[in-house]
Protein backbone atom coordinates (compact mmCIF):
# COMPACT_ATOMS: atom_id res chain seq x y z
CA UNK A 1 0.00 0.00 0.00
CA UNK A 2 2.74 2.21 1.09
CA UNK A 3 4.69 1.37 -1.96
CA UNK A 4 1.55 2.25 -4.37
CA UNK A 5 1.22 5.52 -2.52
CA UNK A 6 4.51 6.56 -3.37
CA UNK A 7 3.78 5.90 -7.28
CA UNK A 8 1.01 7.90 -6.94
CA UNK A 9 2.76 10.72 -5.14
CA UNK A 10 5.35 10.69 -7.77
CA UNK A 11 2.52 10.70 -10.35
CA UNK A 12 0.37 13.49 -9.78
CA UNK A 13 3.49 15.79 -8.54
CA UNK A 14 5.32 14.88 -12.25
CA UNK A 15 2.05 15.91 -14.42
CA UNK A 16 0.91 18.90 -12.07
CA UNK A 17 4.67 20.21 -11.82
CA UNK A 18 5.26 19.61 -16.26
CA UNK A 19 2.23 21.45 -16.66
CA UNK A 20 2.80 23.84 -14.55
CA UNK A 21 6.40 24.52 -16.59
CA UNK A 22 5.60 23.56 -20.19
CA UNK A 23 2.00 24.80 -20.17
CA UNK A 24 2.48 28.92 -19.63
CA UNK A 25 6.23 28.33 -21.01
CA UNK A 26 3.70 27.51 -24.42
CA UNK A 27 1.62 30.43 -24.16
CA UNK A 28 4.57 32.62 -24.24
CA UNK A 29 5.47 31.56 -27.44
CA UNK A 30 2.34 29.15 -29.08
CA UNK A 31 -0.39 31.80 -28.69
CA UNK A 32 -1.16 34.80 -30.46
CA UNK A 33 -0.38 38.03 -28.20
CA UNK A 34 -3.31 39.57 -29.26
CA UNK A 35 -6.21 39.68 -31.52
CA UNK A 36 -9.80 37.76 -31.20
CA UNK A 37 -7.85 34.42 -30.63
CA UNK A 38 -5.91 35.05 -27.99
CA UNK A 39 -8.50 36.90 -25.70
CA UNK A 40 -10.49 33.50 -26.43
CA UNK A 41 -7.66 31.71 -25.41
CA UNK A 42 -6.02 33.29 -22.03
CA UNK A 43 -10.02 32.94 -20.72
CA UNK A 44 -9.25 28.66 -20.41
CA UNK A 45 -5.36 29.02 -19.94
CA UNK A 46 -5.76 30.51 -16.05
CA UNK A 47 -7.79 27.25 -14.97
CA UNK A 48 -5.15 25.16 -16.70
CA UNK A 49 -2.56 26.88 -14.47
CA UNK A 50 -4.48 26.69 -11.28
CA UNK A 51 -5.30 22.98 -11.91
CA UNK A 52 -1.83 22.02 -12.32
CA UNK A 53 -0.23 24.04 -9.44
CA UNK A 54 -3.04 22.60 -7.34
CA UNK A 55 -2.34 18.75 -8.99
CA UNK A 56 1.77 19.76 -7.59
CA UNK A 57 0.57 20.61 -4.16
CA UNK A 58 -1.68 17.90 -3.33
CA UNK A 59 1.05 15.34 -4.97
CA UNK A 60 3.79 17.39 -2.70
CA UNK A 61 1.04 16.41 0.50
CA UNK A 62 0.77 12.78 -0.80
CA UNK A 63 4.93 12.74 -1.15
CA UNK A 64 5.81 13.72 2.41
CA UNK A 65 2.40 11.47 3.74
CA UNK A 66 4.05 8.22 1.86
CA UNK A 67 7.83 9.35 2.55
CA UNK A 68 7.66 9.51 5.89
CA UNK A 69 5.32 5.76 6.15
CA UNK A 70 8.34 4.29 4.67
CA UNK A 71 10.73 5.16 7.21
CA UNK A 72 8.90 4.91 10.12
CA UNK A 73 7.53 1.42 8.77
CA UNK A 74 3.95 2.02 8.88
CA UNK A 75 0.74 4.05 7.23
CA UNK A 76 -0.72 5.01 10.48
CA UNK A 77 2.29 6.64 11.43
CA UNK A 78 2.65 8.70 8.44
CA UNK A 79 0.22 11.41 10.30
CA UNK A 80 2.40 12.14 13.25
CA UNK A 81 3.53 15.51 13.52
CA UNK A 82 6.91 14.68 14.82
CA UNK A 83 7.61 12.08 12.12
CA UNK A 84 6.53 14.67 8.96
CA UNK A 85 8.10 17.47 10.38
CA UNK A 86 11.96 15.34 10.51
CA UNK A 87 11.25 13.82 7.07
CA UNK A 88 10.10 17.50 5.61
CA UNK A 89 12.86 19.35 7.31
CA UNK A 90 15.93 16.86 7.91
CA UNK A 91 16.18 15.28 4.34
CA UNK A 92 17.17 15.92 1.30
CA UNK A 93 13.83 14.17 0.01
CA UNK A 94 12.01 16.45 2.35
CA UNK A 95 13.58 20.10 1.10
CA UNK A 96 13.17 18.82 -2.76
CA UNK A 97 9.07 18.25 -2.05
CA UNK A 98 9.07 21.84 -0.03
CA UNK A 99 10.85 23.50 -2.89
CA UNK A 100 7.70 22.26 -5.34
CA UNK A 101 5.20 22.51 -2.69
CA UNK A 102 6.03 26.10 -2.77
CA UNK A 103 6.49 27.30 -5.93
CA UNK A 104 2.93 25.43 -6.50
CA UNK A 105 1.35 27.41 -3.58
CA UNK A 106 3.18 30.53 -4.97
CA UNK A 107 1.69 29.95 -8.46
CA UNK A 108 -1.92 29.63 -6.76
CA UNK A 109 -1.53 33.33 -5.08
CA UNK A 110 -0.35 34.76 -8.06
CA UNK A 111 -3.18 33.64 -10.18
CA UNK A 112 -5.57 35.69 -8.12
CA UNK A 113 -3.45 38.87 -8.99
CA UNK A 114 -2.11 38.11 -11.95
CA UNK A 115 -3.39 37.86 -15.92
CA UNK A 116 -2.38 36.71 -18.95
CA UNK A 117 1.50 36.74 -20.01
CA UNK A 118 2.36 38.35 -16.30
CA UNK A 119 0.37 34.98 -15.25
CA UNK A 120 2.39 32.55 -17.44
CA UNK A 121 6.09 33.66 -17.22
CA UNK A 122 5.47 33.55 -12.89
CA UNK A 123 4.33 30.04 -13.27
CA UNK A 124 6.46 29.35 -16.11
CA UNK A 125 9.85 29.93 -13.96
CA UNK A 126 7.90 28.62 -10.79
CA UNK A 127 7.14 25.26 -12.61
CA UNK A 128 11.02 25.34 -13.61
CA UNK A 129 12.24 25.42 -10.35
CA UNK A 130 9.33 22.42 -9.40
CA UNK A 131 10.64 20.72 -11.96
CA UNK A 132 14.20 20.75 -11.07
CA UNK A 133 13.74 20.36 -7.83
CA UNK A 134 13.01 16.37 -8.77
CA UNK A 135 16.47 16.13 -9.49
CA UNK A 136 17.37 17.12 -6.03
CA UNK A 137 16.32 14.09 -4.52
CA UNK A 138 16.19 12.06 -7.16
CA UNK A 139 19.36 9.65 -9.00
CA UNK A 140 20.72 12.34 -11.04
CA UNK A 141 21.63 13.64 -7.02
CA UNK A 142 24.36 10.44 -6.10
CA UNK A 143 27.08 11.22 -7.92
CA UNK A 144 29.98 13.51 -6.33
CA UNK A 145 32.69 16.10 -8.10
CA UNK A 146 32.42 17.15 -11.93
CA UNK A 147 30.97 13.82 -12.86
CA UNK A 148 27.79 14.75 -10.34
CA UNK A 149 27.72 17.93 -11.24
CA UNK A 150 27.21 16.93 -14.50
CA UNK A 151 25.01 14.12 -13.96
CA UNK A 152 23.10 16.39 -12.09
CA UNK A 153 22.57 19.01 -15.07
CA UNK A 154 21.38 16.68 -17.15
CA UNK A 155 19.20 14.98 -15.19
CA UNK A 156 17.48 18.62 -14.61
CA UNK A 157 17.79 19.69 -18.68
CA UNK A 158 16.09 16.13 -18.98
CA UNK A 159 13.16 16.96 -16.59
CA UNK A 160 12.52 20.23 -18.67
CA UNK A 161 12.64 19.73 -21.79
CA UNK A 162 10.11 16.88 -20.86
CA UNK A 163 8.37 19.58 -19.38
CA UNK A 164 8.39 21.85 -22.28
CA UNK A 165 6.29 18.60 -24.76
CA UNK A 166 3.79 17.72 -21.89
CA UNK A 167 2.93 20.63 -20.95
CA UNK A 168 2.62 21.78 -24.65
CA UNK A 169 0.34 18.60 -25.33
CA UNK A 170 -1.72 19.60 -21.71
CA UNK A 171 -2.13 23.36 -23.34
CA UNK A 172 -3.03 22.17 -26.87
CA UNK A 173 -5.49 19.64 -26.02
CA UNK A 174 -7.85 22.47 -23.84
CA UNK A 175 -7.01 24.66 -27.12
CA UNK A 176 -7.65 21.81 -29.74
CA UNK A 177 -10.85 20.35 -27.14
CA UNK A 178 -12.77 23.45 -27.28
CA UNK A 179 -12.25 24.78 -30.69
CA UNK A 180 -15.11 25.29 -32.81
CA UNK A 181 -15.46 25.17 -36.53
CA UNK A 182 -17.78 27.86 -36.33
CA UNK A 183 -15.31 30.54 -34.72
CA UNK A 184 -12.45 30.65 -37.09
CA UNK A 185 -10.42 32.98 -35.03
CA UNK A 186 -9.94 30.63 -32.80
CA UNK A 187 -9.15 27.98 -35.02
CA UNK A 188 -6.93 29.77 -36.94
CA UNK A 189 -4.95 30.60 -33.35
CA UNK A 190 -4.60 27.08 -33.14
CA UNK A 191 -2.91 26.39 -36.03
CA UNK A 192 -0.31 29.22 -35.26
CA UNK A 193 0.00 27.13 -31.94
CA UNK A 194 0.38 23.94 -33.64
CA UNK A 195 3.00 25.48 -36.37
CA UNK A 196 4.66 27.27 -33.20
CA UNK A 197 5.27 24.08 -31.40
CA UNK A 198 6.70 22.66 -34.34
CA UNK A 199 9.92 24.26 -33.97
CA UNK A 200 10.41 23.62 -30.59
CA UNK A 201 9.24 20.23 -30.96
CA UNK A 202 12.77 18.89 -32.72
CA UNK A 203 15.04 20.90 -30.16
CA UNK A 204 13.03 19.33 -27.11
CA UNK A 205 13.42 15.54 -28.38
CA UNK A 206 16.98 16.36 -29.21
CA UNK A 207 17.36 17.51 -25.95
CA UNK A 208 15.56 14.11 -24.46
CA UNK A 209 17.74 12.17 -26.72
CA UNK A 210 20.88 13.68 -25.55
CA UNK A 211 19.92 13.36 -22.16
CA UNK A 212 18.43 10.41 -21.59
CA UNK A 213 21.88 8.77 -23.31
CA UNK A 214 23.69 10.77 -20.45
CA UNK A 215 21.45 9.82 -17.51
CA UNK A 216 21.04 6.03 -18.49
CA UNK A 217 25.66 5.85 -18.62
CA UNK A 218 25.57 6.46 -14.94
CA UNK A 219 22.18 4.23 -14.12
CA UNK A 220 23.20 1.58 -16.17
CA UNK A 221 26.70 1.41 -16.12
CA UNK A 222 28.87 -0.21 -19.27
CA UNK A 223 28.97 -3.54 -17.17
CA UNK A 224 25.54 -3.87 -16.62
CA UNK A 225 24.27 -2.78 -20.34
CA UNK A 226 23.66 -6.40 -21.34
CA UNK A 227 21.86 -7.64 -18.27
CA UNK A 228 19.67 -4.11 -18.14
CA UNK A 229 16.56 -6.24 -19.40
CA UNK A 230 16.39 -8.71 -17.06
CA UNK A 231 15.68 -6.24 -13.83
CA UNK A 232 12.17 -4.54 -13.23
CA UNK A 233 14.34 -1.25 -13.75
CA UNK A 234 14.93 -2.09 -17.46
CA UNK A 235 11.80 -3.91 -18.21
CA UNK A 236 10.02 -0.87 -17.17
CA UNK A 237 12.78 1.22 -18.69
CA UNK A 238 12.25 -0.13 -22.51
CA UNK A 239 8.49 0.37 -21.69
CA UNK A 240 8.96 3.98 -21.24
CA UNK A 241 11.09 4.14 -24.27
CA UNK A 242 8.32 2.37 -26.39
CA UNK A 243 5.68 5.10 -25.81
CA UNK A 244 8.44 7.63 -25.95
CA UNK A 245 8.55 6.24 -29.69
CA UNK A 246 4.84 5.81 -30.64
CA UNK A 247 4.61 9.76 -29.15
CA UNK A 248 7.46 10.76 -31.40
CA UNK A 249 5.09 8.86 -34.03
CA UNK A 250 2.13 10.66 -33.46
CA UNK A 251 4.08 14.41 -33.47
CA UNK A 252 4.91 13.49 -36.79
CA UNK A 253 1.69 13.05 -37.65
CA UNK A 254 0.46 16.19 -36.07
CA UNK A 255 3.51 18.50 -37.15
CA UNK A 256 3.70 17.13 -40.99
CA UNK A 257 0.44 16.31 -41.90
CA UNK A 258 -2.61 16.99 -39.54
CA UNK A 259 -1.62 20.66 -39.22
CA UNK A 260 -0.85 21.22 -42.75
CA UNK A 261 -4.25 19.58 -43.55
CA UNK A 262 -5.73 22.46 -40.99
CA UNK A 263 -4.15 24.94 -42.82
CA UNK A 264 -5.85 23.70 -45.86
CA UNK A 265 -9.16 23.48 -44.56
CA UNK A 266 -8.94 26.87 -43.01
CA UNK A 267 -8.51 28.04 -46.54
CA UNK A 268 -11.67 25.95 -47.35
CA UNK A 269 -13.79 27.48 -44.84
CA UNK A 270 -14.60 24.10 -43.90
CA UNK A 271 -12.17 22.85 -41.06
CA UNK A 272 -14.17 20.54 -38.93
CA UNK A 273 -12.68 16.74 -40.09
CA UNK A 274 -9.19 18.46 -39.82
CA UNK A 275 -10.40 19.70 -36.39
CA UNK A 276 -11.91 15.93 -35.46
CA UNK A 277 -8.77 14.15 -36.58
CA UNK A 278 -6.31 16.45 -34.66
CA UNK A 279 -8.18 16.16 -31.38
CA UNK A 280 -7.60 12.05 -32.23
CA UNK A 281 -4.56 12.92 -32.49
CA UNK A 282 -3.70 14.76 -29.27
CA UNK A 283 -5.67 12.76 -27.01
CA UNK A 284 -3.91 9.64 -27.67
CA UNK A 285 -0.40 11.49 -27.69
CA UNK A 286 -1.74 13.11 -24.42
CA UNK A 287 -2.82 9.09 -22.96
CA UNK A 288 0.90 8.28 -24.28
CA UNK A 289 2.31 10.58 -22.04
CA UNK A 290 0.66 10.05 -18.97
CA UNK A 291 1.39 6.38 -19.97
CA UNK A 292 5.24 8.03 -20.18
CA UNK A 293 4.71 10.05 -16.74
CA UNK A 294 3.15 6.92 -14.90
CA UNK A 295 6.40 4.79 -15.84
CA UNK A 296 8.75 7.67 -15.11
CA UNK A 297 7.10 7.66 -11.74
CA UNK A 298 7.45 4.08 -11.24
CA UNK A 299 11.14 3.71 -12.32
CA UNK A 300 12.12 5.85 -9.37
CA UNK A 301 10.59 3.64 -7.12
CA UNK A 302 13.41 1.21 -8.37
CA UNK A 303 17.33 0.35 -8.01
CA UNK A 304 19.44 0.79 -11.56
CA UNK A 305 21.48 -1.75 -12.51
CA UNK A 306 24.84 0.39 -12.24
CA UNK A 307 23.26 0.46 -8.14
CA UNK A 308 23.01 -3.30 -7.81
Amino acid sequence: MTELLVVLARLVQYAGAATLFGAPLFYLYGLPAEGPGAARSSAGTRGLVVVAGLLTAIGCGLALLAQTAMMTGALADALDPQALTMVATGTQFGVSVLSRATASLAVLALATILRSTSLWRAAAALGAVALASFAWSGHGADGEGAAGLFRLAADIVHLLAAGVWLGALAALLLLVLVARQAEAAGVRALHRALEGFSGVGALVVATLVLTGLVNSWFLVGPDHVMAAVSTAWGVVLLAKLCVFALMLGLAALNRFVLTPRLKQALAGLDPASALAALRRSLVVESAAGLSVVVLVSWLGTLAPPAAL
